[in-house]
């Protein structure tokens, strides 16, 4: 198989990666298992290559993934908004190996390997 199921049905496990790619591009930096991170960094590689392509049909695109949402931090961009015009940018000059994971530690409780799953500046 290539991917994990991560113990969920098919549409729990979309809509997962679907918030936790949110999350990614609005704060740059999530904590996550490292089974959780590890699928979807390769989405969320996909789609930052997707954003540098830059026309409609990739836009397009991601917007069928990526919620729209706001994130409370003063400005009034959606994830899709910054991902277009702040994090391709950024990565405009680069192939590939737009993340990083580093791993913190097993959770209290269940013992599962923690890590933070982050953009690379």
């Amino acid at each position: 198989m290539a991917y994990a199921k991560l113990g969920r049905d098919t549409s729990a496990r979309k809509a997962l990666f679907r918030d936790l790619v949110t999350d990614l591009f609005i704060y740059e930096r999530i904590e996550t298992t490292e089974a959780k991170a590890k699928e979807v960094r390769s989405i969320a590689e996909k789609l930052i290559t997707l954003a540098k392509r830059g026309d409609l049909h990739a836009r397009r695109q991601v917007a069928s993934f990526v919620r729209r949402e706001v994130a409370d931090l003063g400005t009034n961009q959606n994830a899709i908004q910054k991902l277009f015009s702040e994090i391709a940018e950024r990565y405009a000059d680069r192939q590939g190996g737009y993340t990083r994971i580093i791993k913190i530690g097993p959770r209290r409780g269940d013992g599962a390997p923690m890590v933070y799953l982050e953009l690379v500046d």
